[in-house]
């Protein structure tokens, strides 16, 4: 039987197909909700207008219990303070700070768009890849100052890394049969591959900025323990390295692996090991 009529090569030629018309691709995921970008265009203003961006926010219910709820964490209220909660939009955003309010905007704004799947499969794992998205992007915005990269742009990076990956699931449930999944190492390898490079070429169309697609082309097979991989683009090298967290984050607290076995701790360097023990504390 011909590579291309088995499942496993099936899935991998509709991927490759979808890498060189990504619209058909970005057309199987929703888009962004449009009030995202009409907010975000005003967050790139550096004197940012807490009113204007106040006023915005208040349009949509879901935004504003989002802001609330993320300036009330413990991160952004120590233990200490026994102040009560914040209850202003204003002082909530100003709390948040610019950084801040980017970053809820493009977690509200992606949490749809990942983890509302149609299909078998797809809706069984969608959840699982959010969940891993929000590691990678969480550990790719701690990890790019100290490695000369923007930490909004790897933020956004480890987000949208795993679009391609959604969309794979949604070809496999339409392709393999119920009940299986192919699952070959090689298989998997090359899933992975055109996933990434996938991922790249939708966030172009959703006019990312062109150093997040760049870097997400530039992860894909990219090991960020490897030490050729300096030659790497500095946001390339972030999400790779916050792609691991990310995995090996979620496999500890599935209780698959312990904090300190050697799969997990060997060649993480000081600040790896530091912000993968802090992705324990930013589940939602």
């Amino acid at each position: 039987m011909p590579a291309a009529a088995t499942p496993e090569g099936e899935v991998l030629a509709r991927l490759a197909a979808l890498t060189a018309a990504p619209e058909s691709g970005a057309a199987l995921v929703p888009r962004v909700p449009e009030i995202i970008p009409e907010l975000m265009r005003l967050l790139r203003d550096e004197d940012m207008n807490v009113s204007a961006l106040s006023r915005h926010l208040s349009q949509d219910p879901v935004l504003v219990a989002e802001v609330y709820r993320e300036a009330n964490r413990p991160c952004y209220r120590p233990r200490y303070h026994a102040g009560p909660p914040v209850s202003s939009i204003d002082a909530a955003v100003m709390l948040l700070g610019q950084n801040g309010m980017r970053m809820l905007l493009a977690r509200v704004a992606f949490r749809p768009v990942m983890s509302m799947q149609s299909g078998r499969l797809a809706r069984r794992v969608a959840p699982l890849i959010w969940r891993q998205s929000e590691k990678c992007a969480q550990a790719a915005a701690r990890l790019a100052p100290a490695m000369r990269a923007h930490a909004f742009e790897a933020y956004l990076a480890g987000l949208m890394a795993n679009i391609g990956l959604v969309v794979a699931f949604r070809l496999i449930d339409g392709l393999a049969e119920e009940g299986t999944v192919p699952q070959s190492p090689a298989f998997v390898e090359a899933l992975l591959m055109r996933s990434r490079l996938l991922s790249a070429q939708i966030a172009t169309l959703w006019d990312f900025p062109e150093s997040v697609s760049a870097a997400i082309n530039a992860s894909a097979g990219l090991d960020p323990l490897d030490p050729g991989s300096t030659d790497a683009p500095p946001l390339a090298r972030v999400l790779a390295l916050a792609d691991r967290l990310g995995k090996l984050r979620l496999l500890v607290d599935g209780a698959r692996f312990a904090a300190d076995e050697p799969f997990v701790v060997d060649g993480l360097g000081k600040a790896a090991l530091a912000c993968f023990a802090q992705l324990q504390d930013e589940d939602e």
